[in-house]
């Protein structure tokens, strides 16, 4: 705090003479107090206004990340494991949906295939026993137990053969083109997505397990931002407004539309805002980080005349009329300092948001001289008493 002294005369009857006694008081001025003479508020220019609602459009200034969609991401690995056999591509190269990534290696593809191969020859003949069977049961020429058995059969090898296809499936391998002649110990790793390959995690002769990721796929054809905006700022947003974002250190400015608003505010009083990409744009990649200017829309909001809110240690403030007051037959002004959150700005006005609970009705508000009543504060009382 900032401590300015004012000398007072007591007059104090000692029992010994009743001398006189100079006694020093000193008066503690708050630090968002600022005190001004009659004659240093005129030679200020200080003049004071109220609050008032202001329709006001303007432009929301906001930082934010490129990503993708989940369905535009891929990672891809290998279901059974086994060996790298061959691979040829590197990261940043574009590749097509069921494109070869790579081929992979495992001794137990092979007893895959044969259990397939051995299940399917059981299953043909057991469709065929209960066809069979079947005929004879309708002419009274089986017995009901027979018959149950052979069904019961028949199903459980039909069950295992259609497991089988799917493991088969799963590792790339049709089950419809497979033969006991066309046995493989290899197959292909293909793409799932269209893209680029942004990590490749695999070498020759490399052993995988079926947790490793091999390859990690972007398809950027569907880009959208994610925007981080501030939680006084939440209101100022809506689903359709258009805005323009710059990357890295480019001119070119590029569109989005807002598609989607969060729907809560985050532990750290930010709030999400998502935007659609409109057209194709170069260089464009995720975790790209982007500038962004929204469109804010008319509506009221309580603001002051710009040069009302001032600077001072990277905070914003404005100043409102505390009191007046007499010192030693002196005049004398208070204001305090209040610190403020700016929003948009148009025309010479500018949106400012008060703390918490603080009402505008009946604030005086310095709207001229508030850069004056600064400098006070800042140079330690040269202007204040």
């Amino acid at each position: 705090m900032k401590k300015y002294s004012i000398f007072l005369f007591i007059a104090l009857i000692s029992c010994n003479g009743g001398k006189k006694a100079e006694v020093a008081t000193e008066e503690i001025i708050p630090e968002n107090i600022v005190e001004m003479r009659a004659d240093q508020l005129k030679l200020a220019n200080i003049e004071t206004g109220s609050i008032d609602l202001r329709s006001m459009s303007g432009t929301l200034k906001v930082n934010g990340v490129v990503a993708v969609s989940p369905n535009s991401m891929a990672t891809v690995s290998a279901p059974m494991g086994g060996y790298i056999k061959s691979t040829n591509l590197l990261p940043g190269k574009a590749v097509r949906k069921g494109q070869v990534l790579a081929v992979i290696e495992n001794p137990e593809f092979i007893d895959l295939q044969q259990n397939y191969l051995e299940a399917k020859s059981k299953f043909e003949f057991a469709e065929a026993d209960f066809k069979r069977q079947s005929d004879l049961y309708k002419s009274d020429a089986t017995s009901q137990k027979t018959m149950q058995q052979v069904t019961s059969d028949f199903k459980i090898l039909k069950a295992q053969m259609r497991a089988m296809e799917q493991k088969l499936r799963l590792i790339g391998i049709q089950a419809s083109r497979l033969s006991a002649d066309n046995i493989t110990s290899s197959v292909n790793v293909v793409s799932p997505i269209s893209g680029f390959l942004k990590a490749v995690n695999v070498s020759i002769g490399k052993a995988v397990s079926p947790t490793d990721v091999l390859f990690e796929l972007v398809n950027c054809d569907q880009l959208f931002l994610e925007l981080t905006l501030f939680e006084k700022d939440a209101n100022k947003v809506a689903v359709g407004q258009h805005l323009h974002f710059l990357i890295n250190d480019e001119t070119e400015e590029h569109e989005a539309i807002i598609y989607q608003t969060a729907k809560s505010i985050n532990a750290d009083k930010n709030y999400k805002v998502y935007a659609t990409v409109s057209g194709k744009c170069k260089n464009l990649l995720p975790g790209t980080y982007v500038n962004a200017i929204i469109e804010v829309s008319g509506q009221k909001v309580s603001a002051l005349p710009t040069e009302a809110v001032v600077s001072f240690e990277d905070k914003n403030y404005i100043f409102l009329f505390n009191k007046d007051k007499t010192e030693n037959g002196k005049a004398f002004t208070e204001y305090k300092m209040v610190e403020v959150q700016k929003g948009v700005s148009e025309g010479g006005f500018i949106e400012v948001i008060l703390p918490t609970g603080m009402e505008t009705k009946g604030l005086k508000v310095v709207v001229k001289g508030a850069y004056n009543l600064l400098s006070a504060k800042k140079n330690a009382g040269e202007m204040a008493c």
